[in-house]
Parts: C-alpha cells; sequence; structure tokens
C-alpha cells in the first residue's frame, strides 16, 4: 500500500496537474516546451475548455475548429484578445490535423464525434484530449483504448475528478478503510431541464456546415430543436443523461470502489416529464453488480432538480465502518455508523455549484488540463488515461442498453461484454455514414 508521505508528496503534485499515475508510460520532453492545441467543436463547452488552455502557461491554443462559422470566429477572436495572438479557424477537423506543429487535438463536439475525431488525431499523430463520453458506443472505447497503444499517442478523457486534489484524498482514504470494507456507492445528478418541443424540418442554418455537423453518423435531415444543445436527448448523436453527466459520477464509484468491469446490469427509466421530442430517458436509474460482492447505483432525473441529497450531484460510499459523501466538487464528509460527522473536508477551489453546464469553475476544471500538458511535456502522467475512461463510459453505456432492451444484463468481469443476449449485442457498436467508418 502507498505510503501516507508519498500519497500527500503526489496530491500536491495534483493540485499543480502532476498526479503521478503508476500505469501510464512518460513522454519524453522539454519541461519547457510549448505545446500547441488545437479544439474540436467551440461552443458551450468547447468555448470555456479553449479559454482555459489559452490560460495555460506555455500553451498555445493555435487552432479552433468548429462547423458553424459563426462560433468557430467568435473563439478565435476570444483568444486572440485574451492572448494577442489570433488561432486559425478551421470548419473541417481532418484539415486542422494536416497542420504539422499541432501537438494535440482537444475534442468538445457532439458525442457522436468523440470516438472518431479521437482517433483521426491519433492516425494524425497527435495527442488526444476527450471530453466525456470519450465513445458513443461500447465498441468505440475499446477501439480508442487499441488506438492509443498502436500510435503510441495520449489519450486523456474529461473526467475532471481524477485531478481534484481532495478527491484524490478522499479516495485513498477509502482505498486505506477510513469506512471499513466499501460494498455499496450511489451516484446521482439532478437538474431541471425545459422541454424541446416538436422540432420542424427546415434548413440548417447558413452559417452551419450540419452535413460535417453529422460527419460520421448516418444522414438524417436538419430539425430546429436540435443544434447546439438537444442532440444529446437523440439516441442518434446523443447518450442522454447517464452519458452526458452520470459518466462523472460513475467514474468516481468505479474508483473507490476499486471495480472494473461488471457482472450484471439493469436499468428502468423513461420520458416522464414532457412530451416531446426527447427519446432518452429524463428518469434512469442504472444498478451494478460486481466481482467481490460490490454493487453501485446511479439516479438520473434530468427534468426535476430536488436536492434529494443536498447538492445536485454527488456520490456516497456505504461501508462497514461508515459511510462518506462526496459532492460534486472537491470536498467530502466522513460519517461513522451511528451517522457522526468524523471528519469534513473543504476545498479552497470550488467555485460554482455541481451542476453548472460548463463544468466545476476555471480553477478545478484546469487541473485536468494542466495535467494533460504537463503529460505531453513529459513531466507528469495522465490522471484520466482512455483505459480508465472507457471502463467509467462502460458503465452508463451498458445501463443505456439495458435500459433499451428492457431487461438484465449479464456481463463478462473482464471486459464488459454482454453474454448471451444477441439483441443487446447489436448495441454494442453503430454503422457509421458510409466513407465515415471510424477504423483502428
Amino acid at each position: 500500500m502507498q505510503n501516507r508521505r508519498e500519497f500527500i508528496r503526489q496530491t500536491s503534485l495534483a493540485g499543480t496537474g502532476l498526479w503521478l499515475s503508476p500505469h501510464i508510460p512518460v513522454f519524453k520532453g522539454s519541461p519547457n516546451e510549448k505545446v500547441v492545441i488545437g479544439t474540436m467543436g467551440s461552443n458551450s463547452r468547447g468555448f470555456f475548455i479553449a479559454k482555459l488552455f489559452a490560460q495555460l502557461p506555455n500553451v498555445e491554443v493555435g487552432y479552433v475548429c468548429d462547423v458553424d462559422t459563426n462560433v468557430v470566429a467568435k473563439t478565435s477572436a476570444e483568444i486572440e484578445k485574451m492572448t494577442g495572438k489570433k488561432p486559425k479557424a478551421f470548419t473541417d477537423v481532418r484539415k486542422m490535423l494536416e497542420v504539422k506543429d499541432l501537438d494535440a487535438l482537444v475534442i468538445a463536439a457532439p458525442d457522436h464525434w468523440h470516438a472518431p475525431a479521437a482517433m483521426l488525431g491519433l492516425k494524425a499523430g497527435k495527442h488526444v484530449y476527450v471530453e466525456k463520453p470519450c465513445s458513443h458506443n461500447p465498441a468505440e472505447g475499446e477501439m480508442l483504448v487499441a488506438g492509443a497503444k498502436k500510435y503510441n499517442r495520449l489519450v486523456q478523457m474529461g473526467s475532471q475528478r481524477r485531478s481534484f486534489p481532495k478527491v484524490i484524498e478522499a479516495i485513498q482514504s477509502l482505498h486505506e478503510g477510513i469506512i471499513g470494507r466499501v460494498y455499496f456507492a450511489k451516484g446521482w445528478y439532478a437538474n431541471a431541464r425545459k422541454p424541446i418541443g416538436t422540432g420542424k424540418r427546415i434548413a440548417a442554418p447558413g452559417t452551419l456546415n450540419f452535413d460535417l455537423w453529422q460527419g460520421p453518423a448516418p444522414r438524417r435531415p436538419y430539425q430546429d430543436n436540435l443544434v447546439p444543445y438537444n442532440w444529446h436527448w437523440f439516441w442518434h448523436w446523443g447518450t442522454g443523461e447517464a452519458l452526458n453527466n452520470g459518466t462523472h459520477e460513475l467514474d468516481v464509484i468505479r474508483w473507490g470502489l476499486g471495480v472494473d468491469y461488471p457482472t450484471q446490469v439493469t436499468s428502468m427509466g423513461g420520458r416522464f416529464a414532457y412530451t416531446d421530442d426527447w427519446e432518452t430517458p429524463d428518469t434512469q436509474t442504472i444498478s451494478f453488480m460486481f466481482p467481490g460482492n460490490k454493487m453501485a447505483q446511479w439516479e438520473g432525473r434530468s427534468c426535476n432538480g430536488f436536492d434529494t441529497e443536498g447538492p445536485g450531484r454527488g456520490v456516497i460510499f456505504y461501508g462497514d465502518k461508515g459511510t462518506m459523501v462526496i459532492p460534486g466538487g472537491d470536498d467530502y464528509k466522513v460519517y461513522d455508523l451511528g451517522n457522526k460527522l468524523i471528519k469534513s473536508v473543504k476545498t479552497d477551489l470550488q467555485e460554482v455549484k455541481g451542476t453548472n453546464t460548463m463544468g466545476m469553475g476555471e480553477k478545478l476544471d484546469s487541473l485536468v488540463l494542466q495535467n494533460f500538458v504537463e503529460s505531453i511535456r513529459g513531466k507528469s502522467q495522465l490522471t484520466a488515461p482512455i483505459a480508465e475512461g472507457h471502463k467509467s463510459t462502460l458503465l452508463p453505456q451498458l445501463g443505456n442498453i439495458a435500459y433499451r432492451t428492457n431487461r438484465t444484463l449479464t456481463c463478462n468481469p473482464a471486459n464488459g461484454h454482454i453474454l448471451n443476449d444477441k439483441e443487446a449485442v447489436k448495441l454494442w457498436a453503430r454503422t457509421y455514414e458510409k466513407g465515415w467508418e471510424m477504423t483502428l
């Protein structure tokens, strides 16, 4: 077991993005070397993280890409305002990846683009930072893990909490037995999203290249309630709240329980709050059984933000000697079996509420980005490498497959593959638009 002194040293390094994982290869590089970033998807979250990257020392956001010319122009202008240097703008990520001095591709496009774009980046010799979820379906996630090895490049998924110093401390104390044997964990996410209505099929806005927006997804006509955000709730492009937000909590759960793949997955839910085009569940529970007599559950309530557990998101771990609560940010509390508070740890980094759609604020969200660039320089190792990101993305993907097939899945605990269910296995992968197939 890692001794406390070494853990504290690594935790302090994590505060500057220098968390040292023992399992990820370190890339050699000069500590003073400039890292040149190209961002794909620069609206909303993409705009936010492009600005965060631009604020990091010796990092240049040299290129920005978005399929909407208005959006990419706005991002380029903002980066120029911040840094004094205007990034070159692209609408097609394939063209941006041809640039020789581009070190890393940052992906904040819609979910159906995440894994295919990441693979394009790897094939172009770039390191990749991809927002969660790392894939639209399990087959893509497995391919990304293989791609990172084949092309010998870093792939980091945006699991920010893996870089939060107090969350790192909390998980370490769990593994050291602060609440005894941990056997159950639950996570939740609650919001009060509004209905999206019934979309009208109209021509896409003149500034939007909808063909490129769809990219690897088989073509469907444009409708006026899809872009820029509501694609999350359509299976063809999105992955629902379970992956939009549940990926974060399930990653912390898997990390804390010390588990990889489940043996059994069940899910129930539906579109209950409104009658509209929204296809994925707005209310959903997913339950998992893991080897070692451990269990987890995630609950999503997209359209009712009642704070059942206090904050709008978080994770609770239950052990045979007590309980640990980790809300959405960088703090935690520990209780004994009599529900007496025995430890409360607060961060000085958190700036926003847990359900803020942009993230946890500049101080906390910058940690995983800094860890990524420091890993490129060879001074650190990834806190959320794709091998871990795929496992955490797979959990809600399996939950969605269980929901869509309306039955319990039995899984291989060695790799998470679905056993003895041909109908469920059909949802393991997807079809692609001809010419856009994702390949290794």
